[in-house]
Order: C-alpha cells, then sequence, then structure tokens
C-alpha cells in the first residue's frame, strides 16, 4: 500500500511539472506579444510615436481592459486633477464649467474667488484661455489650463448671451478651498439642516462645527443631505461617523485578496452621543457617504430618508509610480456593521454606467426583496445594492403642463438660462429675504425669453406658473440671500426633506423616529415589517454578520 501511494505521488510529477511548463510558456507568449505590437508600432505606425507616450498608452490600454470603472492610470496632470477634486483644494480662479452643446460653460462661481471678484456669472462661456482658443476643448483641457501655481496670471475670454463683444479678464490664481458644508441652517421646529457635499480631507470637521454651530442656537436634531454626495476620502467618512457613535463601534470593514479583514471602528467618546439624525440620499450618494450611512443606519444611530443609494461598494487605493503617474485601481469590497456589502453591479460600457432600472423607481416591495440584515436593535436593514432607507420617498415630480414647458424651454435651454439669471438679479436688488414671486414677474420673464427668440405658446405658459415661479423663486432668494435662502424657499417642492423634517418634529429621540417612521411606512404600504419569527414564513432571508 505504501509502495502504491509512493508511485500514484511519482506519476503525478510531471503532470504538476507539466502545467508549471505550460503557464510559463503562456506568459512568456503573451511579453513577445506585447513587445513586438509596441516595436512594430514604433517603427510602422503611420505617425511617429515617442517611446515614452507608446508605453503610456500601453499602460492605459492595460488598466482599460480590466473593464473597472474606477481604475485608472493617472498622468501628472491628471493627477492633480484628482487630487483637486479629492481634497477639495486646488491653485485656480474659483468656478465650476461643465460641456454645454459643444461650449465649456461656467455652471457655477465659488464665493470668494477672484472668478466672483471680477463679475463672471453662471451662463458665461470660455472662448479662449490666454492666446488659445476652446474650440473643440473637452472640460479636463480647459480645466488644466485655468489650474496652476497660486499667485500666477491666466488671462480668459468669455462670451456671455446678450453682449456682442468678449469680456477679456485676467485673473491672479488663489488656493481655492471648496467647501463640504456650503451652509447649515436652522429650519421650523429647531430642526437643523447639513448639505454634506463631498468627503475632502475637511469634511469631518466641517460637519463637527456646523452641529456644535446649531446646538447654539437650540436645535432638537440634525439633518444631514448626502444627496448627490459622490463620497471621497475613507478616512473622512471614519471620522465623521465618530462624531455620532460610542466608542468601540465598528464602522466598517474592508476585505481584500491580498490582506486580512481590515475592521475600522470608533475611538474615544462621541461629539454629539444623544443629538437626533436623519440622513438623506438618493441614487446619487456613493462611496464614502455611503458609509456613514449605512453605519449609522446598522448601529441605529440615524433614520435614512429618501432613495436607495448609488451602491458603491468598493474601495480604491493609489499607488504613486515613476515620473510622477499614479495608479488608482480596485483593491478591496467594504461592508457595514451588519456585513451587508452594499456594491451594485452595473453594466459598464463605453466608459459610462448602463442602468437598467432606474432606483428612483424602487418601491417598498422591490427592497424587500433585497437581502436583509438586522441593526444592533433588531431593525431590518437591506444590503443587496446600495443603502437602502428606512423611509422610501421619492422626489416631486413635474405636473404634465410643467414637463410640457420644460420641453419647450430645451431648444433654448442657454437663452433661457441667461434671461433667467439677469432678470432674476436685477429683481433681487430690491427684494428682502422674505420677499413674496408677484404675478407681474412671471409676466416680464415672459416678454424677455419671447424677445429672446424663446417661442412661447403663451397658454402653456400659463398653464405651469408654479414651475415658472419656482425657477423665479430659487434665483431670486440666491441672489438675495444666498444658497442657505435659497433652500429654505425650496422646502415646498423637496418631498424627502420635508418628509424628514415631519418626522424629526414629532420625535424627539433618536427611538422615536423610527417608531415614527415604522409607523409611516405601514400606513403607507399596508403591511408591517416582519418580526424574526415571520421572516423565514414570508420567505425572506436574514443574514448574520459573518465573522
Amino acid at each position: 500500500m505504501r509502495r502504491r501511494s509512493a508511485i500514484l505521488a511519482f506519476m503525478l510529477l510531471p503532470v504538476v511539472a507539466g502545467g508549471f511548463l505550460m503557464q510559463s510558456r503562456t506568459t512568456t507568449d503573451g511579453a513577445k506579444v506585447l513587445d513586438q505590437v509596441l516595436n512594430l508600432v514604433s517603427q510602422r505606425f503611420v505617425d511617429t510615436v515617442s517611446a515614452a507616450a507608446l508605453y503610456e498608452k500601453a499602460a492605459k490600454g492595460l488598466v482599460k481592459e480590466l473593464n473597472d470603472p474606477y481604475s485608472e492610470l493617472f498622468s501628472p496632470k491628471e493627477l492633480a486633477s484628482f487630487s483637486q477634486q479629492t481634497n477639495g483644494k486646488y491653485a485656480g480662479i474659483g468656478m465650476q464649467i461643465e460641456d454645454q452643446q459643444g461650449a465649456i460653460t461656467i455652471s457655477k462661481v465659488f464665493p470668494h474667488t477672484p472668478a466672483e471678484g471680477a463679475g463672471v456669472r453662471e451662463g458665461d462661456k470660455i472662448l479662449f484661455v490666454d492666446s488659445l482658443s476652446t474650440r473643440g476643448w473637452k472640460t479636463q483641457q480647459v480645466s488644466d489650463y485655468l489650474i496652476g501655481t497660486a499667485g500666477t496670471k491666466v488671462t480668459v475670454k468669455f462670451g456671455r448671451p446678450g453682449v456682442a463683444e468678449p469680456i477679456v479678464t485676467t485673473f491672479t490664481r488663489q488656493v481655492i478651498h471648496i467647501p463640504a458644508v456650503p451652509f447649515a441652517i436652522v429650519l421650523d421646529n429647531k430642526i437643523g439642516y447639513i448639505p454634506v457635499q463631498r468627503f475632502n480631507e475637511t469634511a469631518a470637521e466641517e460637519v463637527k462645527t456646523a452641529v456644535a454651530n446649531l446646538q447654539k442656537e437650540g436645535i432638537t436634531g440634525v439633518i444631514l443631505d448626502m444627496r448627490g454626495n459622490p463620497g471621497g476620502i475613507l478616512d473622512q467618512s471614519i471620522t465623521m461617523s465618530n462624531l455620532f457613535l460610542k466608542s468601540g463601534q465598528e464602522i466598517v470593514s474592508v476585505r481584500s485578496r491580498a490582506n486580512e479583514t481590515q475592521s475600522f471602528g470608533t475611538r474615544g467618546n462621541p461629539a454629539f452621543p444623544t443629538l437626533p439624525v436623519s440622513v438623506l440620499t438618493d441614487e446619487y450618494t456613493a462611496s464614502a457617504s455611503e458609509i456613514v450611512a449605512g453605519a449609522l443606519q446598522d448601529h441605529d444611530r440615524a433614520l435614512v430618508v429618501g432613495q436607495t443609494s448609488f451602491g458603491k461598494g468598493l474601495v480604491q487605493t493609489l499607488f504613486p509610480l515613476d515620473g510622477g503617474y499614479a495608479l488608482k485601481i480596485t483593491t478591496a469590497k467594504w461592508y457595514t456593521p451588519s456585513g451587508r456589502s452594499i456594491q451594485r453591479e452595473r453594466k459598464f460600457e463605453n466608459g459610462r454606467f448602463v442602468e437598467v432600472a432606474p432606483d428612483s423607481l424602487e418601491t417598498e416591495a422591490k427592497k424587500k426583496a433585497r437581502p436583509a440584515y438586522r441593526s444592533d436593535a433588531g431593525r431590518i436593514v437591506y444590503g443587496g445594492g446600495g443603502v437602502a432607507p428606512d423611509v422610501l420617498v421619492r422626489d416631486d415630480t413635474l405636473t404634465t403642463a410643467e414637463q410640457t414647458l420644460a420641453k419647450a424651454f430645451a431648444p433654448k435651454s442657454q437663452d433661457v438660462y441667461v434671461t433667467l439669471a439677469d432678470y432674476a438679479l436685477e429683481l433681487s436688488r430690491g427684494a428682502n429675504k422674505s420677499f413674496t414671486t408677484q404675478p407681474q414677474w412671471r409676466d416680464e420673464l415672459f416678454r424677455r425669453l419671447t424677445a429672446k427668440g424663446v417661442t412661447l405658446d403663451r397658454a402653456q405658459y400659463d398653464a405651469a406658473a408654479r414651475y415658472v415661479d419656482r425657477l423665479l423663486e430659487q434665483r431670486v432668494a440666491r441672489f438675495a440671500g444666498g444658497d442657505s435662502t435659497a433652500k429654505r424657499r425650496d422646502l415646498p417642492f423637496d418631498a424627502p426633506l420635508r418628509k424628514a423634517v415631519e418626522l424629526m418634529e414629532k420625535g424627539t429621540t433618536q427611538k422615536d423616529l423610527f417608531t415614527l417612521a415604522a409607523a409611516s411606512q405601514t400606513k403607507a404600504t399596508d403591511t408591517k415589517l416582519p418580526s424574526a419569527n415571520q421572516t423565514a414564513a414570508q420567505g425572506q432571508t436574514v443574514v448574520k454578520k459573518q465573522p
């Protein structure tokens, strides 16, 4: 018997060795193919390509073929832009740009910046940067030229609808800080409201300061609005969660191929241990913002209201490379404290996500079909693609008449945008924060739009009066009192925020909020959340946290 075992072992050796030889040969063949392609392109391609450019293209192609939307090879310029977006600081002139029908257009001017000081306005188009025409440029190219060393100068030529001659302005670049928290306000009945727009290097400190200041005004609860927040720095999501959770509680765990599971938890006493908290999410709430929402939800520390989040449960690591390059690749998945993975698998084609079923259409029934987990207090929370809110609330939608007018605006959207902004700016000069929208404002806007060449049917325009008034009110409020005043004015049109305020007005503790939310959802769906014993009978699996 012992002899037979020895023979079998001996016979396996050539097979194993053959396997290694085959693997080695495949690797060698692949290397040869790559080397041959590089040589042929270098020597025979119709245009000359430098060796450095050739290797960069080969490396970028390799990363692209991973078919991972989050893996990228950054050139030195691209790395600088990525760092700017992540950290929220850069040396520039302080404006946000986007491509509108082939024209690089100003979509936002940040306060206290060279752009604001020079009178740059939303809707202005960038025609030249220094002596270079921007015709055919992408937004990244324009951004690369506008960003530079603090104290240096850049000249920009703008086109402004209604102004015959281009506007030429020379700016001195300065360090621009894009805040994570642009403002914080107290809504009715002492409810604090804090929009958290990104997770830059100061996000947690900005939230801490905002909450502390609102507490001085006597708030009884706070709403953290993370709708549209794309995420950012992992450490900031951990620090922000730490503001509200007890010491020793897990915030997130990370599981990778190369390392053992890492667990990140709270340290020290929370800054706000008992203040009732609600978090607003939508389909654009992603990454670091999902970590905060998921951790606070799992530990019964926040009520999540709104729509199911984006579902980015992956971790990327940035590896510095020679020559100022850097490689960002997906290295791990992260899990909420209850063990949920919120990663949603999507089709990724031609550099874009292809959404099969928009999350905005999610219903309670669809939510409850997801894998179910338990919070610390035994509440059911859902995984399987995004952080599912405790209270599902869709955004307000336009009426049929309002949609018709919006479609009529579309062909002349830029003219509508600029005409509306110009008129709102005029109105704001004589308006205070408590102004009331007047019917004659609507009439005058119609006159100006038609004079601008925007073809409108008056009956359709009048049928969408509420929509027109909202457009005017928002812009006048913003000019008269800033973003915070505009947000107060927008409350009647913001269903998720209205719902969060309604619940927080009735509940004085975090436990009250969960009780009210459960009752609200039961009333809305005419069904009760299953108990632990009912769950199995209803065909729903409650998953326990993995060790």
